[in-house]
């Protein structure tokens, strides 16, 4: 993997005042650790994936207080890294203590703070920002290739990864579904097991929890509490529908459901895009569209809601920024006509956002007259991620 990412440069600036804690969460091998090494090749490491390490501080979580406060005061101008930490909660308590107490500060990285919350212990009062690691964006890779992305997906050894098939099949199974039995949040494996490759073929759309079970042998609730695994270790995301209108009675209620990585749904799903049109095509090329917008939400730490506005009539909107700021629909063909647009047309006369937007694989950038006071901008894809990721779509003060 690191070999991998070396050839990347990462969006994230990780910009703290000397002395301040932070956590770094992120799915696994999304390239937190190498990232962490190379911005800060000074600082200590524990990595607890190292079974030496971890079962040392397993055993006796107090040697992590007494190592450091042994440490000169030149250690200590760097944070001490912690790599993993949901593996040992009570790790955090003397990290707490040596905030406290000390000179030492922290980046703790990990996958998950549910085992955290599970075991009871806080993180850390609020006293460490929070920072996230995504998988890799377009604007880290060169030369780009959007049908390369959208068949393997972002995570970085899986982009470049010459048998894609077995890289993926390592990750579900090594990690997906090993890991999770290891840290004990599920009980039945088989039943989860079965529960991921449901999920991917129900992702990008609205959660029908009762059929999920139904499907995976098992109640609802533990469906619920699946979904809610995959949420809390940063492999999936919901999205949720927009809810503010003062004139509708006919929205639905029900979230959609992500997976983190396009890649990771293919192969669950056993699909491979061999051109970008058609349906399937569509629905990727949605789901690259939605993490590309979560990734520069989070990484540029821009502070609104992404939603979906749907009304039970079936007229609908993919992602809507903000309250009703941006209204943004996603089609992966060339030609792009009004009638096609039903949903983003209705939301513009009624909700008045400040910009309507067709992502698409138009060729040129062009402006469509609805009527004399409503316009919408197509824009093809490249220009709209580079719009994106240049704050030209989400500009300063719009929110």
């Amino acid at each position: 993997m690191q070999k991998s990412e070396v050839v990347y440069k990462r969006k994230l600036r990780i910009e703290a005042p000397k002395g301040q804690s932070l956590f770094l969460w992120g799915a696994r091998k999304t390239g937190k650790s190498f990232y962490l090494k190379k911005h800060f090749p000074n600082s200590i490491c524990y990595d607890l994936l190292k079974t030496d390490e971890y079962f040392r501080l397993l055993k006796n979580p107090h040697l992590l207080r007494e190592e450091i406060l042994a440490l000169d005061s030149e250690k200590l101008a760097e944070p001490i890294i912690i790599d993993e930490i949901q593996k040992i909660p009570v790790l955090l308590d003397e990290v707490h203590y040596l905030i406290e107490n000390s000179d030492a500060y922290f980046i703790l990285c990990g996958s998950s703070a549910r085992q955290i919350k599970r075991a009871g212990v806080n993180l850390l009062g609020g006293r460490a920002w929070r920072f996230v690691f995504f998988p890799l964006v377009s604007e880290e890779i060169p030369d780009f290739d959007l049908l390369k992305a959208l068949n393997k997906g972002l995570i970085p050894s899986h982009y470049n990864a010459v048998n894609w098939k077995r890289s993926a099949g390592a990750y579900v199974s090594e990690y997906l579904k090993e890991e999770v039995k290891s840290e004990g949040l599920v009980r039945n494996l088989k039943a989860f097991s079965e529960f991921l490759d449901v999920a991917a073929f129900s992702n990008g759309e609205m959660v029908n929890f009762a059929n999920i079970a139904r499907d995976c042998g098992v109640d609802s609730k533990t469906v619920k509490e699946y979904y809610q695994i995959l949420v809390d270790t940063m492999l999936a995301y919901f999205l949720y529908p927009y809810k503010k209108s003062k004139k509708r009675n006919d929205l639905v209620a029900t979230p959609k459901f992500y997976y983190f990585d396009v890649g990771i749904v293919n192969f669950l799903s056993k699909r491979q895009l061999s051109t970008l049109k058609g349906i399937e095509a569509g629905s990727v090329f949605e789901h690259f569209i939605f993490m590309e917008l979560v990734a520069y939400k989070g990484i540029c730490d821009k502070d609104f809601e992404i939603t979906f506005w749907r009304t039970n009539l079936g007229l609908e909107v993919d992602f809507i920024l903000g309250n009703a700021e941006i209204a943004i629909e996603i089609k992966v063909s060339e030609k792009i006509r009004v009638s096609e647009l039903k949903g983003l047309v209705t939301f513009q006369k009624e909700y008045k956002p400040k910009r309507a937007i067709v992502v698409c694989n138009s060729p040129n950038r062009r402006i469509i007259e609805v009527d004399q006071e409503n316009s919408i901008e197509v824009l093809p894809w490249e220009q709209f991620l580079k719009m994106l990721w240049s704050d030209k779509i989400v500009q300063k003060g719009l929110f």
